[in-house]
């Protein structure tokens, strides 16, 4: 009978499990009580090639906390552009809206 009861363990903890359903939440959004901080003036460098976007840096919140996240070039897609990262006010907070690229002719 001692060797059933590990077997009878992983059985239950694989059916518990099994149903378990993880989904990303999009577009990301977190709202927190805290500011973010001012933006920090980044040093752009050269595009690496024509048509080549900066995606500005943002303060995103990792951890409880703001966290400095830097730019970076992207390169271009046709027919979309892209929306910024930003937080906006949200009642007694603010709300994290994360960057994304979206089709060029819906505004």
């Amino acid at each position: 009978m001692p060797r059933i009861a590990p077997v009878l363990t992983v059985a239950a903890l694989a059916a518990l499990l099994g149903g378990c359903v993880v989904r990303p939440v999009l577009p990301h959004e977190v709202v927190v009580t805290v500011p973010p901080p001012a933006p920090l003036v980044e040093v752009v460098p050269a595009a690496p090639g024509v048509g080549w976007l900066w995606i500005r840096g943002y303060w995103g919140w990792v951890g409880g906390r703001h966290v400095w996240r830097p730019g970076y070039w992207a390169a271009p897609r046709q027919g979309q552009r892209y929306e910024d990262h930003r937080w906006e006010p949200a009642g007694n907070g603010w709300r994290e809206r994360g960057g994304r690229w979206g089709d060029d002719r819906v505004r």
